[in-house]
């Protein structure tokens, strides 16, 4: 929701190369935004808003979109009221009849509460890689809340000396941890991680190419969530009442990160610059005072994720008011 409301706040003057790079993008933003924190920095924004590109595709293809909305009967939304109402609040003052605000989210745990689990739903995902579910046996061997599950994603990629100075970041940091590595991870090349760390990490780390991640936070022996921050990963985790480490790479991550940490309380961020260093934070993160603090919130969430979608709650309503209103009534069938 904020990552749309933000788009129409685009700077006048793009930054230049130089101010990504100085400190400028710390800059805090004092003026009012509708529907978003008042916590934001310039950095914080979706990459798409800070490009250098004046002909960024993604910035046209969010107008596009956007102007779409008028002629919908409903826009569709997989949030919940409680984790975003200013900005929900927002774009229902500036979009108009006949379109609907519906937020039906976490969509993960309405399925489940539509058809149980195990059921047909289970066949549907968003996954562009093959499961590898062998992770599970290691997982059974650990005990509740030691394990720091390390995943960027679908599409997010880095240079090799990233993944080896966070490599080391993680052998550091004295935890077990299941790390997924994509075969596309490293940019334009394969991941090749020294022989040293291997040997380091023997008996406490698991690699593996990719996984069932909502299954993984779902799992007890995961203590800390480190992501990307993308939207879905970021709802997965809220669902789980797992905390975050986030690393947040371009699009909309940088603003889901800070909305973790100013607004929900359940994340700590890495920084852009990772260093080795980052086995403090992880340490932190698992049993540091911080720690537990995220975890508590984490838990609050996802117990009001969990109201949210049951029968009553306002996401479970929003999907039979979606199908009565709109799918149901004959209307344009049109929605965002």
């Amino acid at each position: 929701m904020h990552r749309l409301a933000s788009t129409a706040c685009r700077p006048r003057r793009q930054a230049t190369q130089e101010q990504l790079t100085n400190g400028f993008l710390d800059t805090p933003v004092e003026c009012a935004l509708p529907g978003m924190s008042k916590h934001m920095r310039l950095k914080d924004f979706p990459s798409l808003i800070r490009s250098t590109d004046p002909d960024e595709f993604m910035v046209h293809y969010a107008i596009r979109v956007t102007g779409q909305i008028a002629g919908a009967d409903a826009v569709v939304l997989n949030t919940f009221d409680e984790l975003e109402q200013d900005a929900l609040n927002a774009m229902r003052a500036v979009i108009p009849p006949p379109a609907s605000i519906n937020t039906i989210g976490p969509l993960a745990l309405l399925a489940e509460q539509i058809v149980p689990r195990g059921g047909q739903l289970d066949s549907l995902g968003s996954n562009l890689w093959k499961e590898d579910v062998s992770c599970f046996r290691w997982l059974d061997g650990r005990k509740p809340r030691s394990v720091v599950f390390v995943n960027y994603g679908s599409v997010t990629v880095m240079t090799n000396a990233e993944l080896v100075e966070f490599a080391w970041g993680l052998a550091n940091s004295g935890h077990d941890f299941l790390w997924i590595i994509r075969p596309d991870l490293v940019s334009g090349d394969a991941a090749v991680l020294p022989p040293e760390f291997q040997e380091a990490i023997k008996g406490r780390g698991l690699l593996a190419s990719w996984c069932p991640q909502d299954a993984v936070l779902r799992h007890e022996a995961v203590g800390v969530f480190l992501t990307h921050s993308g939207w879905n990963s970021t709802l997965e985790s809220l669902c789980t009442g797992v905390p975050m480490l986030c690393w947040p790479f371009f699009a909309e991550q940088q603003t889901n990160c800070r909305y973790k940490c100013t607004e929900w309380g359940v994340r700590v961020e890495i920084g852009h610059d990772v260093r080795r260093e980052a086995g403090v934070t992880i340490r932190e993160a698992m049993g540091g005072e911080k720690g537990k603090e995220m975890r508590r919130r984490a838990v609050e969430w996802r117990e009001t994720a969990v109201r949210a979608t049951q029968p009553g709650g306002r996401s479970y309503a929003n999907l039979e008011k979606l199908v009565t209103d709109v799918l149901l009534s004959g209307g344009n069938g049109k929605s965002c």
